[in-house]
């Protein structure tokens, strides 16, 4: 593999997997209004969100970490106002005290907090305007979690960034993925370039997955599929992956990394990965390798459908575990690639409707299609060319995913805000 291409993926790597605590979108809420906050130099006597819909669809349902189990963007902005730290960026939230809490509720209490939908024709989109005493202060963030476009304070503005939904707002150009190429920087990669990063991902992923287990979060998707469907190894990589899930949108405070900013698509990336290679006993390198093909395949199969969708992110995150465990068992580009065609023949089109509870459940079955998709290929089974959606050629197939995804299930898009919201619940 060339330099340039071996560098854009360690960065993408690096780029792609970061921490995050809670569900991003609300976080991404929080870390908005806690950069507007630190702009103001105050605690505003109000404050006004704009956010576009498919931020709203993504807070409305799930529980915000440290806020004593509030919901959403209220709750989100008010946290991030108060005691949000700007600098830690998707885990802004970390540091909330109980008292910060206290605090956090009598701003909502006593202070105005007004959510309004974005004008703006993007995606992903929020602003956070806040006043106090005459002064003003805005902050913008676009495309991803954590890309601030603009932030001012009264009339002098502190950052203006240029921004076009069309390019991309994360840095290195993920145009240079292939499944082919993946595979063989998995094959390549100098660990010492990768450890740290995947290594994170394990002991913070495992952990959550572990406390989704053993607590009591969510509907408790991950100990009903190992009560019901009992230890094999499928079942484990698909009730850990849920339990993390349940444990996550539940409102737990322990933190994730993330994958094409997901914390759901991070969990179903990996920890199938893990439970995998515990079950084979494969050395610690072999897991970093299968780990650095799971997320890499994710992602490339993100690229095109874009960061928010009608189109339920663990879908591709399912494939890309499946990639990476096929990886495990020897499985080198053909056999990802008729894995991951498979995978995505059998699951493309669930549907996201936010974050809530049920995305543990939806985690499970994106998990079960891609290692059903694996069981296939090494059974020597696959869908062809002409099968639905599935074309010839893994890179064109993953295309007309993106092209779905963002083109053709726009409509499903806005009618699924629209039942959500239609209540005025929004």
């Amino acid at each position: 593999m060339d330099q340039e291409t071996y560098d854009a993926y360690v960065a993408i790597l690096e780029e792609e997997l970061v921490c995050a605590m809670g569900c991003t979108e609300p976080i991404a809420v929080a870390y908005c209004a806690a950069l507007a906050r630190k702009a103001l130099g105050a605690l505003p006597e109000s404050a006004v969100v704009t956010a576009s819909a498919n931020i709203i669809k993504n807070v409305k349902s799930v529980v915000v970490p440290n806020t004593g189990g509030a919901r959403g963007i209220e709750a989100a902005a008010a946290a991030g106002i108060v005691a949000g730290d700007p600098a830690a960026e998707l885990e802004v939230l970390a540091g909330v005290t109980p008292d910060d809490v206290r605090a956090m509720r009598e701003f909502l209490a006593e202070r105005e907090v007004t959510v309004a939908p974005s004008e703006r024709p993007w995606i992903f989109d929020i602003q956070v305007r806040l006043e106090a005493a005459g002064h003003t202060a805005l902050c913008e963030i676009a495309g991803a979690h954590t890309n601030v476009i603009r932030l001012e304070h009264d009339d002098e503005v502190l950052l203006d960034k240029l921004y076009e939904e069309a390019a991309d707002a994360e840095g290195t150009d993920r145009s240079c993925l292939s499944i082919e190429r993946i595979v063989q920087f998995a094959d390549e990669v100098r660990l010492d370039d990768v450890k740290q990063v995947l290594g994170r991902q394990i002991a913070c992923n495992m952990t959550i997955a572990r406390e989704g287990l053993e607590g009591t979060w969510g509907a408790g998707v991950g100990k009903v599929l190992l009560e019901a469907y009992g230890d094999s190894v499928a079942n484990r990589a698909k009730a850990w992956a849920a339990a993390g899930s349940d444990a996550r949108m539940g409102g737990c405070e322990l933190p994730v990394v993330i994958n094409s900013g997901s914390g759901n698509q991070g969990l179903t990336a990996s920890v199938p990965v893990i439970v995998y290679a515990q079950e084979l006993g494969v050395s610690h390198e072999e897991l970093l390798r299968a780990l650095v093909v799971s997320n890499l395949v994710t992602t490339h199969l993100k690229t095109g459908i874009g960061r928010l969708s009608a189109y339920c992110g663990a879908t591709s995150a399912g494939a890309g575990a499946a990639a990476g465990i096929t990886y495990l068992y020897g499985g080198r580009a053909d056999e990802v690639s008729h894995t991951v065609v498979n995978a995505i023949a059998i699951d493309s089109g669930m549907v996201c409707d936010g974050a809530k509870a049920s995305c543990a459940a939806k985690i499970a079955s994106a998990v079960e299609a891609g290692l059903l998709g694996m069981q296939m290929q090494r059974q020597g089974s696959q869908f062809y060319g002409g099968d639905g959606i599935v074309v010839k050629g893994v890179e064109n197939t993953i295309r007309n995913v993106g092209v779905l995804a963002a083109q053709g299930m726009r409509e499903t898009d806005r009618t699924i805000i629209e039942l959500m919201c239609g209540s005025g619940a929004c």
